[in-house]
């Protein structure tokens, strides 16, 4: 059931999921489904733990390095948040404590202590982290065009800056048109990690 319900989620966006909707995808009457879960609440911190769950998952060995250890935690839970695009407001909006996200926030924790944070850094740098992650990725889902439409985007944006009074602007937006650089988050990871090992090691 909860396979459908991702599968109905990620084809047609988390709107469409409905109790009766996801009786449908299964051929099943609608009633049936309250075997399994109490209400939509119930379904969907089910499907947001099973996302979850993938980037536990996938997440480095014990062998690798805190730093590359976190920057792969990222890495993965970016990969599969792009491909739920409607999970991340739901991770982020809701309280869960299920297996995946217990495991997920038990693998982050113990890859920082066990580098040498205090559990007071820890919990900052899981947030920091998770900040990044989440923001960056709504961002990207939100985004009004594609990756590969940006040079023309600027394009159409450099008629309306001012050179004159808003020259800073005009630069981005050329380069952009020029370049069309797009952001990506590992930059911003690696600044994050680069601040906290400044931090872990400051007596």
């Amino acid at each position: 059931m909860l396979s459908a319900a991702i599968k109905l989620a990620n084809r047609d966006g988390i709107d469409s999921l409905t109790m009766r909707n996801l009786a449908h995808e299964l051929g099943a009457g609608a009633m049936s489904l309250y075997h399994h879960v109490a209400n939509k609440d119930e379904l969907l911190d089910a499907m947001v733990d099973l996302v979850v769950g993938e980037i536990a998952a996938a997440l480095p060995s014990d062998l690798a390095d805190w730093k590359t250890a976190m920057r792969q935690r990222a890495s993965a839970a970016h990969e599969v948040l792009v491909r739920h695009r409607w999970a991340t407001m739901l991770i982020v909006s809701r309280i869960n404590l299920g297996p995946g996200m217990s495991r997920y926030l038990d693998s982050t924790l113990r890859t920082l202590r066990e580098a040498g944070f205090s559990i007071e850094l820890a919990l900052d740098a899981w947030h920091a982290m998770d900040s990044h992650i989440y923001g960056f990725t709504l961002q990207e889902l939100n985004l009004p065009f594609a990756a590969d439409a940006i040079p023309e985007m600027a394009a159409s944006f450099v008629p309306q800056i001012s050179a004159e009074h808003y020259p800073y602007a005009y630069e981005a937006a050329t380069h952009a048109m020029a370049a069309g650089r797009q952001e990506t988050i590992e930059f911003g990871i690696d600044l994050i990690l680069d601040g906290l090992d400044r931090l872990r090691d400051t007596p």
